[in-house]
């Protein structure tokens, strides 16, 4: 396995190594047994979680677990177990360590909320603005971003029923769209904004969310009129729709005299709600 962009997460005061590797963070397991449990022996530890992982039945234990490079002690790039984030969790879930028990609480008031959200939808809706706020983005963007969601919804089940059907596939035609709105790609925008894994549209201004929305709006009305089926149509669609928001955006250009992409991030500015997370 590939990785890069090594970093360090801090969990109860500790350093736990975590790496970028196909898009998801993985984290050294050794390093978040170590904390949870102690001791002078993590790694045989580990040795025999993992069969007890196999006797409860988690027998793909070892498929999920991938080898990856990382900084030890030493300073030298070492390979060492790591898992993805869901991995990890259910990791978790075997250790038997009073350290753990806040997070299983935790694990299963948000199975209790997922369950609650499947049966309600609204709900879901509701925690996503609550957590907007909390992290301090202003209501007026909040609200535009919980229609953009909405715009965004509309446009994939479209792609969905007219034959669209792996991550690829909706990841070209999302593109396509925002090269027609932007002159950019999504990871060419996300460098822009200087992210790693974080959502782009969470760190977009209001006007990049408005011609976001519009581009997926159109390229929804553009498909259903044309009744297209299938990926090359569809790429058309997506490609026509991103350059109807592209005009957009080159005429409040013109007239602003300033470009709309910035490379303004949310996280760099400061906000009423920030301190809540921390």
């Amino acid at each position: 396995m590939d990785n890069s962009g090594g970093k360090l997460a801090v969990f109860q005061g500790k350093h736990i190594r975590k790496v970028l590797h196909e898009g998801e963070w993985w984290f050294s397991i050794i390093d978040i047994i170590e904390v949870l449990v102690g001791g002078a022996r993590p790694r045989k530890y580990w040795n025999d979680l993992k069969k007890k992982l196999v006797s409860e039945g988690y027998v793909e234990v070892s498929e999920k677990i991938g080898q990856l490079k990382m900084p030890a002690p030493d300073g030298k790039m070492r390979v060492t177990d790591c898992a993805d984030t869901e991995t990890m969790l259910r990791i978790i879930q075997s250790i038997p360590s009073p350290k753990v028990e806040p997070l299983k609480r935790w694990l299963a008031r948000v199975g209790k909320e997922r369950i609650d959200e499947i049966e309600n939808p609204e709900l879901s809706m509701e925690r996503m603005k609550e957590l907007y706020d909390k992290k301090g983005y202003p209501k007026d963007w909040i609200d535009k971003r919980t229609r953009g969601i909405a715009v965004r919804q509309d446009l994939t089940d479209e792609w969905k029923n007219r034959g669209v059907r792996d991550n690829k596939e909706f990841a070209i035609l999302t593109n396509e769209i925002m090269q027609g709105a932007f002159d950019l790609k999504v990871d060419e925008y996300r460098q822009i904004k200087g992210l790693e894994r974080e959502n782009l549209r969470d760190h977009m201004t209001d006007i990049e969310l408005i011609l976001t929305m519009l581009g997926e709006a159109t390229t929804t009305k553009i498909t259903r009129d044309r009744d297209s089926k299938g990926f090359v149509p569809l790429k058309k669609d997506a490609a026509d729709g991103g350059a109807v928001a592209g005009r957009t955006r080159k005429d409040i250009e013109k007239q602003s005299g300033t470009p709309v992409v910035s490379s303004k991030n949310f996280k760099e500015l400061p906000h009423k709600g920030r301190k809540k997370l921390e």
